[in-house]
């Protein structure tokens, strides 16, 4: 067996340096989606909460829109992180991926695909519910 020459060793280094960053970039996207959904929850939760306050109470200190407007920010804040790493892991991975084997399809992506659709259609959800009182 013959010894890498300098050339294989650099490129072999390169391509593990390469892997490394693709799987930070995985991590840090996943991190965002982490905090986005976080966040996403915590809004619909405290909506539906609030309502469910709100509807119970013959005299409620809830205002009208207040749970409303209360989720509505949370739930667009949560997905507009998800929006933003997104947007950085594409940044990210289209500057260090030229011609390689590596796809940005991975499943890090696809969660964050899905978890931010999932915050579009609670978002619209709530936009679109009209309050009955």
């Amino acid at each position: 067996m013959e010894p890498k020459t300098a050339n294989e060793l650099a490129s072999e280094r390169t391509d593990l340096a390469l892997a490394r960053t693709l799987m930070a970039a995985d991590r840090t996207l996943m991190a965002w989606v982490r905090t986005g959904l976080s966040m996403l929850t915590f809004g619909f939760t405290l909506y539906k909460f609030l309502m469910y306050l709100r509807q119970a109470a013959a005299e409620s200190v809830i205002q009208a829109h207040g749970p409303r407007r209360l989720g509505l920010v949370l739930i667009g804040l949560g997905t507009t992180s998800m929006v933003f790493g997104l947007i950085e892991y594409y940044g990210v991975f289209k500057r260090f991926v030229k011609e390689s084997q590596y796809s940005l399809w991975s499943f890090a992506f696809i969660v964050a695909v899905l978890s931010t659709l999932l915050g579009l259609f609670l978002l619209i959800s709530i936009l679109i519910h009209r309050e009955v009182i």
